[in-house]
C-alpha cells in the first residue's frame, strides 16, 4: 500500500487560532491499496435482510433490460478447516477481522471497547466461526514499527478528544464485490455525555445507578461497550434495523428474566436504547441492549459460506429459503431506516410492540423523575447547568413518546416479500390502533403537561420559557398528525377500504374535539392550551 501525508492550507473566515492569518492548515493522509486479484464471491442483496450494499448496472447479463445488481458488503471470512466446518464444528477463519484500539484512547475505557468488538463472536458462531473478530491493544514501536491508525492495513477504533456527542462506524469495500477491506470506527469523547443523558432519562425512575450526574466507571464502561458493539455492527455490513424492537411485547420488557436474557430488542442495530418501560417494583436490573437474535441471524445469512453454490445466482434460492423459514417470526423482521417513517414499527428510540402502552409506561417514569431532578443533580458549589440539561432531556423524551404514538395515525406497515410468500407488502395500520393513538395524544400530549411544569425546577434554570416550550412541542405534534403525506395515505386507505379504516374526517373530528375541548364543556382555557 501507499501512504501519502501532506499539509494543505485553506482560506478560512474563522480560523480556530490566530484569526489575523485568515487561513487554516491541515495535515492530511491518503492511503492507496491495490484491490485483490482473487476476487471474493459476492452475495446478492435481499431487502428482507439488512445489509449495506454496492450496486451496479450489469450490461453483460442475458436480460432484456439494463440489469441492476446489488451485492452486500461483508468481510471475507473463509473456514481454516473446511472439513471440520462442514461437520458443524466451529472453526477459526483463515483471516480474522482485527480491530486495534487507538493509542490515544484513555486506558480505563479500552477493556470495554474491546468487549464491544468481541461480543460479535457470538453472532459469528451462528455462521460456523470462532474467534472471527478480535480486538487488540495498539502495538508498540518495537512490536510493529509501521503501525499507524491512518494506515489502510489496520482497522482502528479511533478516539477523538472532541465535544461532539456521537460515534460512527464506516467501512471501505471493494466496489466490484462488496468485500470490506478496512474500517476505522470513530468515537468522540463527549459521546459519554450523550450516554449519560439517555441512560438517566430512560432508566433513572427505576435504576439507582442512573440517579446521578456522574456514573460509576463500570456503568459508563458498559454504556461505551454498547456503543462500540453497535458501531462494529455497521462495520460488519449491518445498517440500522429500526423495526427490531417491535418484536418484543411491551409487558415482556417489565420481566427481570426476559430482559436479563434478551435485552431491549432482538438487534443491537436498532435505536432501542435503554429500557424506559420497566416500572418500580418490577425488579428489572438489565436496561441495556445486546447482540440479539436478529443480529445472529443477519450475520449467519451474510457470512455463512455456501460451498455448493459457485455463483451469487446459485446462492439465491438457498438464501431465500433461509429468509422464508423465518418470515413469520417478528424477531427476524428488518425495518429499514427511512426518513419518511411511514411504518410505525420502524422508528428510532422506541421499544415494544405497542407504542401507546410503551409510551404510557415511559411517561409514568418521567413523572417520577421530575420531582427528583434537583436531588439527583445537587452538588454544593455547582450551578444548575446539569439540572437544566437533564430537564431538557425529560422534555425531549416526552416529545419522542408523542412521536412514536402519532406515527401510527395514517401509518402503513411495510413488510417486504417475494412471490413465494403470502400476503401484501403494504398494509395500513389497523383502525383500532390508529384510534388509540389519537386518544393518547388528546389525553397525554394536547392536555397541559402539568407534571412537567415544576416551578421549583423551572425557576432555577430560566426566567421564562415554559409556555413557549409546551407550545412548540404540542404544535409540532399537531403538524406531524396533519402532515400532507399522512393525510394523503389516509385518503387513499379510505378510497380502497371504505369504512374499514380510520378516515381523515374521523381523525380531524377527534383532533378538533381534543384541541377545543374546553369550548364544548364550558371550561376555562389555561395559558398553555390557548396556544392550541
Amino acid at each position: 500500500n501507499i501512504e501519502v501525508r501532506h499539509v494543505l492550507t485553506y482560506e478560512a473566515s474563522e480560523p480556530p487560532s490566530n484569526g489575523s492569518t485568515g487561513a487554516i492548515s491541515l495535515e492530511m493522509n491518503q492511503s492507496m491499496i491495490v484491490l485483490p486479484e482473487d476476487k471474493m464471491q459476492p452475495r446478492l442483496c435481499d431487502e428482507r435482510v439488512g445489509f449495506f450494499s454496492v450496486e451496479m448496472t450489469d450490461y453483460g447479463r442475458d436480460e432484456q433490460k439494463a440489469a441492476r445488481r446489488c451485492y452486500i458488503t461483508r468481510w471475507r471470512l473463509e473456514p481454516s478447516d473446511p472439513e471440520a466446518w462442514a461437520r458443524g464444528e466451529l472453526v477459526e477463519p483463515v483471516k480474522p477481522i482485527v480491530y486495534y484500539i487507538d493509542p490515544a484512547t484513555p486506558m480505563k475505557w479500552r477493556p470495554y471497547l474491546k468487549q464491544g468488538v468481541e461480543d460479535w463472536n457470538e453472532a459469528f458462531a451462528a455462521a460456523g466461526f470462532k474467534n472471527a473478530i478480535i480486538a487488540k491493544d495498539p502495538p508498540s514501536p518495537e512490536e510493529d514499527p509501521e503501525f499507524s491508525p491512518e494506515d489502510v492495513r489496520y482497522s482502528v477504533i479511533r478516539y477523538f478528544s472532541s465535544p461532539i456527542q456521537n460515534a460512527f462506524g464506516p467501512h471501505v469495500h471493494d466496489p466490484r464485490t462488496g468485500e470490506i477491506l478496512e474500517s476505522d470506527i470513530g468515537w468522540y469523547h463527549n459521546v459519554m455525555n450523550l450516554l449519560r443523558n439517555w441512560y438517566f432519562v430512560q432508566t433513572a425512575a427505576v435504576n439507582p445507578e442512573a440517579q446521578r450526574v456522574k456514573f460509576e466507571d463500570e456503568v459508563m464502561g458498559q454504556l461505551i461497550r454498547f456503543v462500540a458493539a453497535h458501531e462494529v455492527g455497521h462495520t460488519l455490513g449491518l445498517p440500522h434495523n429500526w423495526g427490531s424492537s417491535y418484536a418484543y411485547p411491551v409487558d415482556s420488557l417489565r420481566s427481570p428474566t426476559f430482559t436479563a436474557t434478551h435485552g431491549t430488542a432482538p438487534s443491537i442495530m436498532d435505536y432501542a436504547r435503554f429500557n424506559y418501560i420497566a416500572q418500580p417494583g418490577d425488579g428489572v436490573t438489565n436496561f441495556m441492549p445486546r447482540i440479539g437474535e436478529y443480529d445472529k441471524w443477519a450475520i449467519e445469512w451474510g457470512y455463512r459460506p455456501i460451498p455448493e453454490a459457485r455463483t451469487p445466482d446459485e446462492e439465491r434460492p438457498i438464501l431465500n429459503r433461509w429468509v422464508v423459514e423465518r418470515a413469520d417470526d417478528p424477531r427476524y423482521f428488518y425495518g429499514r431506516q427511512s426518513g419518511a417513517r411511514i411504518d410505525p414499527r420502524a422508528q428510532n428510540e422506541d421499544l415494544g410492540d405497542d407504542a401507546v402502552k410503551a409510551s404510557t409506561y415511559g411517561l409514568a417514569n418521567l413523572k417520577r423523575i421530575v420531582p427528583n431532578l434537583i436531588a439527583w443533580t445537587e452538588e454544593n458549589g455547582k450551578n444548575y447547568d446539569d439540572l437544566e440539561e437533564l430537564y431538557e432531556q425529560v422534555v425531549a423524551q416526552w416529545n419522542r413518546y408523542a412521536g412514536h404514538v402519532a406515527r401510527n395515525i395514517g401509518g402503513v406497515y411495510e413488510t417486504y416479500k417475494t412471490y413465494d410468500q403470502e400476503g401484501v407488502v403494504y398494509e395500513p395500520v389497523p383502525e383500532a390502533r390508529q384510534r388509540e393513538a389519537m386518544a393518547f395524544l388528546n389525553r397525554e400530549v394536547f392536555a397541559t403537561p402539568t407534571w412537567m411544569l415544576d416551578a421549583d425546577v423551572l425557576r432555577r434554570i430560566e426566567h421564562a420559557g415554559a409556555i413557549e416550550r409546551v407550545r412548540r412541542l404540542q404544535v409540532g405534534v399537531v403538524e406531524l398528525v396533519l402532515d400532507p403525506q399522512r393525510l394523503a395515505r389516509m385518503i387513499e386507505a379510505e378510497a380502497l377500504m371504505g369504512d374499514a379504516t380510520y378516515t381523515p374526517l374521523e381523525m380531524l373530528d377527534d383532533l378538533r374535539a381534543g384541541l377545543w375541548r374546553e369550548l364544548a364543556r364550558g371550561e376555562a382555557i389555561d395559558p398553555y392550551r390557548r396556544n392550541l
